[in-house]
């Protein structure tokens, strides 16, 4: 392999442990500023696919990394609306009107409350910033979302984030 080629893995290298660091850094501040649970990163490697890539946890017991959406739940409907901004605060998943699939869904991983921030670089929705409360309901509040917001923004700044 030539220097150049080095160099290029190099620097590729040097690029995803810096926004790996930011990622989880962002939801580890997340978690411990709002006292929840658990705050995930859920990230779309291809239209409307994704996985949980990062998580900062309370508790280890509330861990879900590596999880995928359901498919059924989440299509090109909801994806536009994140694409467009939607915050979606759900204070408990027994009460809200949504979706058997999505509540059955959000069992599945414990939660009983969530809060979600769409991450929207130019490029389009990139991932998902989210906040669960596991054990019980939660009354989010504008601080909550603003916080949340901003750490979507400040992924949303860095340029290893904007670029893939």
């Amino acid at each position: 392999m030539s220097d150049l080629g080095l160099q290029k893995v190099f620097n590729r290298l040097a690029d995803n442990l810096a926004k790996d660091a930011l990622v989880q850094t962002v939801v580890t501040n997340l978690r411990n500023d709002l006292q929840v649970d658990r705050v995930v990163l859920y990230y779309f490697y291809s239209q409307w696919q994704g996985q949980v890539t990062f998580e900062s946890l309370s508790s280890n017991k509330f861990s879900i990394f590596g999880s995928t959406g359901p498919d059924d739940c989440f299509n090109g409907e909801y994806a536009a609306m994140y694409q467009q901004g939607r915050v979606r605060a759900i204070e408990d998943i027994e009460t809200e009107p949504i979706n058997d699939c999505h509540r059955d869904f959000l069992r599945n991983l414990q939660v009983r409350a969530n809060l979600v921030v769409p991450v929207l670089p130019p490029k389009g929705l990139w991932g998902l910033l989210i906040a669960h409360q596991c054990l019980t309901p939660r009354i989010w509040t504008p601080t909550d979302i603003a916080a949340m917001e901003k750490g979507a923004n400040i992924l949303v700044k860095a340029t290893t984030i904007c670029q893939s």
